[in-house]
């Protein structure tokens, strides 16, 4: 570990971590996972090229489907696995991953589903931002470069008039794609104590929109860059959000997020 230490971090979830390399690079990838079966080794497959500039990380939230099986992993180029053993969902796996990647030293870490639906080809880019001084890279479909594919209209619908401009409104920043998951952030962001990363407040998605608010408003520096996500052109759409309750817990958590209940006190 560096000198920062797991115990400098309050409100981690409890977690294993299972290492199956040193430490190589500067930054890390976090893959954030839970019974993503086939998806996952799919997405590191397609990881494996890029495992030369970004040490490659599972972030499990508790899988039971075999799809973390060491063995596996090792073959596709995982340096690391953690488990979430704790309580919370997507925000207490990304607080452990943030805890975890600091202690371990990396100067930057960015955040990719699990699920095989965004192209790793994008993580040079992301790199690049995060040496230039950037502290979020946000990932879009919708900048020049960008590429989407079988987005449901209902998504597409619920980010073009909602999320993104609710967002953007609150963090003063014109973001495009703010429900994609595929986020860089420096190191200095997530040690900021006017951020705050470790509360036991973020359990779902409250991360992800509190960090793209707060981040502007805090006048670090932000950018987008172009990235491909792809849904299937058939059968279910790859989400762990339901229709009904999840997608008024979203919602809830954006506007929330928007109204600075995130905020540390």
């Amino acid at each position: 570990m560096s000198k920062t230490e797991m115990k400098d971090f309050h409100e981690v979830p409890s977690f294993e971590t299972h290492e199956y390399q040193p430490k190589r690079t500067d930054y890390c990838v976090c893959a954030f996972v839970i019974n993503e079966n086939g998806k996952l080794h799919k997405q590191l497959e397609l990881t494996r090229p890029f495992l030369g500039v970004a040490d490659m990380v599972v972030a499990d939230g508790g899988s039971t489907d075999g799809s973390t099986d060491r063995a596996v992993l090792e073959s596709l180029g995982v340096n690391t696995l953690l488990v979430k053993t704790g309580p919370g969902k997507l925000g207490a796996q990304m607080r452990m991953a943030f805890a975890w990647a600091l202690a371990r030293g990396y100067q930057g870490v960015i955040c990719i589903d699990g699920n095989n639906k965004d192209g790793p080809d994008a993580i040079p880019s992301f790199i690049e931002k995060l040496k230039a001084g950037y502290d979020h890279v946000q990932g879009s479909r919708f900048i020049p470069g960008g590429i989407s594919e079988n987005l449901p209209f209902s998504r597409w619908a619920g980010l073009k008039l909602l999320h993104a401009p609710l967002v953007s409104i609150a963090s003063r920043f014109p973001y495009t794609d703010t429900t994609n998951g595929f986020r860089g952030y420096s190191r200095e962001l997530l040690e900021d104590s006017q951020v705050a990363v470790f509360r036991d407040v973020f359990v779902g998605y409250e991360l992800h929109y509190y960090l793209a608010i707060r981040a502007a408003r805090l006048g670090y520096k932000i950018c987008e860059v172009p990235v491909a996500r792809r849904y299937p052109s058939h059968g279910p759409v790859p989400t762990k959000i339901s229709p009904i309750r999840g997608n008024l817990r979203v919602l809830k958590c954006l506007f929330a997020a928007c109204m600075g209940a995130y905020n540390p006190q």
